[in-house]
């Protein structure tokens, strides 16, 4: 695992934040959900497994314990790619991004807000289907896991936040 430094203590960015968000992907299923869901396939997976195993179909019994744990397998793998988020924070000197990765690994991108450009792509159904900041060559795209209605209202208050970094 890799260390992070907290934006605002690197070293020379003392300067007031003028924008901060973290973005994280939305799950729909929370805990309890998971635990309702997993109890619901195991048991009526149990309980057509039994019925098979008394017709005299013992294979079919162990075929449904494997289907729950394939399911457990891919609730569990979307749960740690979860863990991946975005740390975004604006002051007039500096525009940092931290992307963190589901493992926990780190990366900070910083920019000069005066020369970073913020470019939204658009669909006329959809909205944003994505965002990117770019100065002097060097693109990063942000917030690639956000839902549309997240997009919107980050690219608004992220536009508002740039525009009053370059004015000051």
């Amino acid at each position: 695992m890799s260390q992070t430094i907290d934006p605002i203590d690197a070293g020379a960015h003392n300067e007031e934040e003028i924008f901060r968000a973290l973005l994280v992907p939305h799950r729909s299923l929370g805990k309890m959900g998971f635990l309702v869901v997993m109890g619901a396939l195991g048991i009526s997976s149990f309980v057509t497994g039994i019925f098979f195993l008394m017709l005299g179909a013992w294979p079919v019994f162990g075929f449904f314990g494997l289907d729950v744990l394939l399911v457990y397998i891919a609730f569990r793998l979307n749960y740690r790619s979860a863990r991946a988020h975005e740390e975004v924070s604006i002051s007039r000197i500096a525009l940092q991004v931290r992307q963190v990765a589901p493992s926990g690994r780190s990366k900070l991108h910083e920019f000069n807000p005066f020369w970073t450009r913020f470019l939204v792509s658009r669909h006329s159904e959809i909205g944003i289907t994505s965002m990117r900041v770019e100065s002097r060559g060097k693109a990063l795209p942000i917030g690639s896991f956000l839902n549309p209605d997240d997009r919107e209202s980050f690219a608004s208050a992220f536009q508002r936040a740039l525009a009053t970094a370059k004015s000051r």
